[in-house]
């Protein structure tokens, strides 16, 4: 267009960046803002708006794209929403709700599109209470409940903990899309309700909506936190002869999964022998973190440093083969594994626990000091060991991969992060209220008991969402199946 001497406008650049913005190309965007300077349109608002969203969307441009909307005037919903929907996509769910409320003060009204990204935070950081005062403002300002939105919602609920509420929503939509089913879908199989999951697929089949692949993804699950080991090998058979979709690694995945949540270490590295494509890393680490929970230790750790010879970059495989050495009692290769990673200067992520309160949300690590009441939560933790120990509680010290004495590792085991988030729940909440809980990796053994009994103890219901699933805790019990 250019080299045809025909000048852009100000409805040209729009598309070109929203194009940029597709193939997430910063410089080639960088290219493209130099030009509309040039012909002068940086000071037209509905060019800067996509501009926003265009650096939003390419790597490493989010903060040019901060820079701008901050300079920018802000009137209506459509830079907030740019760059809302940025911070949710780079996973920075907390800037994306700071963001939301400045809208808020700042008095602009949000849209549709605002408030799926803010849906999608919520559902990020499991803000349920954020989450149910954006579905009250939704309703407030009567905006229009699209199958998006309604979807947004769904999802919000199911994954922060009410997958009542989420089915409720699903039953009044008019109208639904596939999107829709399989929200609720994932969400039951996530609480572990793998019954009502395979119910809701078997109404969706009857009301002749075509399933999809990532249908067959929830459904699987549904089946892998349940137990039902030989309905999902039906459906993983089923949708191959009947709907004609050919498995992904995601659906292998659910499979070896479900296998070594059964215990069945041997038949699902079987299933991997045979499986027609590459198994990835995620099928490897499974199988290698199901022979540690199941004491197939040895063959764990050949997995393990197989794994390391094809991925030798990634801190997570010399984490699982430390842990296997350390379930072995092997201090001395336990220390070697820590010294490569050293050396690689790899860290192991650090286990954190999120906790909403009082419209914040408060984050925790293990022995976490940061916070202004962490001698009052220390005490409340100590105070909350004694009382399970009343009640029968052995701590699972081998969780602890340290080589150290029982009584330090007991000590180690208190200053877990989801037992921080619960003593500091306990302290600010009145009796009898449930506690909601988020995890960003997989909840240990230990703390997996430990709750079981703090629900009995303190009556509480304790809603434990950690990497994969969910974990109601009540009366001394936790509503997975088995753990592992």
């Amino acid at each position: 267009m250019l080299e045809c001497q025909v000048l852009p406008n100000n409805f040209t650049f729009p598309f070109v960046l929203k194009a940029c913005a597709g193939i997430g190309d910063l410089n080639l965007g960088k290219s493209v803002h130099g030009s509309l300077f040039k012909f002068g349109f940086d000071g037209n608002n509905h060019v800067l708006n996509t501009l926003v969203h265009m650096y939003c969307s390419c790597k490493g441009g989010i903060e040019i794209g901060r820079k701008l909307f901050d300079e920018m005037t802000k009137n209506d919903s459509v830079p907030w929403s740019a760059m809302i929907g940025g911070y949710v996509r780079l996973g920075r769910s907390n800037d994306a709700v700071d963001l939301f409320r400045q809208m808020q003060i700042q008095g602009v009204c949000p849209d549709e599109i605002t408030m799926v990204a803010v849906l999608c935070a919520c559902t990020d950081l499991g803000a349920l209470e954020l989450g149910r005062w954006v579905e009250s403002l939704i309703e407030k300002r009567k905006l229009n409940k699209s199958v998006e939105l309604n979807n947004a919602l769904i999802d919000m609920f199911a994954k922060c903990g009410d997958v009542d509420k989420a089915l409720k929503l699903f039953r009044t939509m008019n109208e639904r899309s596939i999107v829709s089913w399989t929200s609720v879908i994932v969400g039951l199989a996530m609480h572990g309700r793998g019954l009502q999951a395979v119910s809701l697929f078997q109404e969706m089949i009857r009301d002749g909506v075509e399933p999809d692949g990532v249908v067959f993804i929830g459904l699987l699950s549904a089946c892998s936190h349940s137990g039902f080991v030989e309905k999902g090998k039906e459906y993983f058979d089923l949708m191959r002869k009947e709907f004609a979709i050919l498995p992904k690694i995601e659906h292998y995945g659910c499979m070896v999964d479900m296998l070594c949540r059964a215990g069945h270490v041997r038949e699902a590295v079987e299933f991997v022998q045979n499986m027609p494509i590459e198994p990835n890393s995620i099928i490897w680490r499974t199988l290698i973190n199901a022979c540690r929970t199941h004491s197939e230790l040895k063959l764990g750790e050949n997995l393990a440093k197989q794994l390391i010879q094809n991925e030798p970059t990634l801190e997570a495989n010399y984490v699982l083969l430390s842990n296997i050495y350390a379930k072995m009692s092997h201090w001395e290769e336990k220390t070697k594994t820590r010294e490569v990673m050293d050396k690689k200067g790899m860290r192991k992520i650090p286990g954190s626990t999120m906790i909403e309160l009082n419209n914040k949300i408060y984050r925790f690590v293990a022995g976490d000091m940061s916070h202004n009441q962490f001698k009052e939560i220390f005490e409340m933790v100590d105070a909350m060991g004694r009382e399970m120990k009343r009640a029968g509680y052995v701590p699972s010290t081998s969780e602890v991969m340290l080589d150290i004495d029982e009584e330090d590792k007991e000590d180690n085991l208190n200053r877990h992060s989801e037992k921080l988030a619960i003593a500091f729940a306990l302290m600010n909440t009145p009796p009898g209220t449930p506690i909601r809980i988020v995890k960003n990796l997989r909840v240990c053994n230990d703390c997996h008991s430990a709750t079981k009994f703090i629900s009995k103890i303190y009556n509480r219901e304790i809603i434990a969402r950690d990497r994969s699933r969910f974990h109601h805790f009540k009366d001394g019990l936790c509503s997975c199946k088995d753990f592992w």
